[in-house]
């Protein structure tokens, strides 16, 4: 049986990119991106919804994205969503899903007013486990 797991989104960085290092030396990227969504209610009213995602970049891309991204930045980022899970110091288990990058469109210009790099990098083979994460 045939499956797919793709995700696309556009929105803005809510915070500056975090890298981090893993014990083996694999660089990684994380951040936040807001999507909005406007719509009118039944009654006429228009309203605005966000959605926040959290995003994890690895290897070279990692590096690009701490490089190249800050607060308040347009993306287009495109990758699979995976849902880790672990059991935190009070022994409650905790879920995150996030969207693995295997690429990361940078749609505005920096802060210096020049166009920034489009990279593409493929996520690392096979699963990563939560150990591997430093965060």
């Amino acid at each position: 049986m045939a499956s797919l797991n793709k995700v696309m989104i556009i929105g803005n960085l809510g915070s500056e990119p975090e890298m981090r290092f893993t014990p083996a030396g694999k660089p990684v990227t994380s951040f936040s991106v807001a999507t909005n969504r406007v719509y009118t209610t039944p009654e006429g009213e228009r309203k605005e919804e966000t959605e926040w995602f959290n995003v994890v970049a690895w290897n070279k891309l990692a590096e690009q994205c701490n490089q190249f991204l800050g607060k308040g930045r347009l993306i287009y980022c495109e990758g699979r969503l995976r849902t880790r899970s672990w059991e935190g110091q009070d022994g409650q288990k905790h879920y995150r899903t996030e969207i693995i990058a295997n690429r990361v469109t940078f749609l505005d210009r920096d802060r210096q007013g020049s166009p920034s790099p489009e990279e593409k990098e493929e996520a690392p083979v096979g699963d990563i486990e939560p150990d591997d994460i430093p965060f």
